[in-house]
């Protein structure tokens, strides 16, 4: 009997660290436009990760111009991204921060975590 679960996993992408809510992180991503190839920085928090083989993902959120927040969800096996660079952990005390949604300034800072 065929494994299916073998057949269509997908590669691990070794260039994502682990990752922890609340972690102030840059994804840098692939993007094509027409016939060239660039790669863009998104510096942010995570404020969730989902798990789930292929479908394991991660959502970035930060504040644009004019205190305008995006969010951006990354496929965690997508070969689109180039790298994760983790430069902070902070501690927080749930698994998902859509509490950061409301909050601007410096409400929306949370602690660094010292190891």
């Amino acid at each position: 009997m065929i494994d299916l679960d073998k057949t269509f996993n997908a590669n691990q992408n070794t260039n994502i660290p682990k990752l922890a809510p609340g972690d102030q992180v840059s994804v840098h991503v692939r993007i094509k436009e027409g016939e060239r190839e660039r790669i863009q920085e998104f510096k942010g928090t995570v404020i969730r990760l989902r798990k789930g083989g292929n479908n394991a993902n991660f959502t970035v959120r930060r504040t644009a111009s004019n205190g305008i927040g995006v969010e951006r969800t990354f496929l965690v096996h997508s070969p689109r991204i180039d790298k994760v660079v983790v430069e902070r952990h902070t501690h927080v005390r749930r698994a998902q921060l859509y509490f950061l949604r409301g909050r601007t300034g410096k409400r929306a800072n949370l602690k660094q975590k010292f190891e």
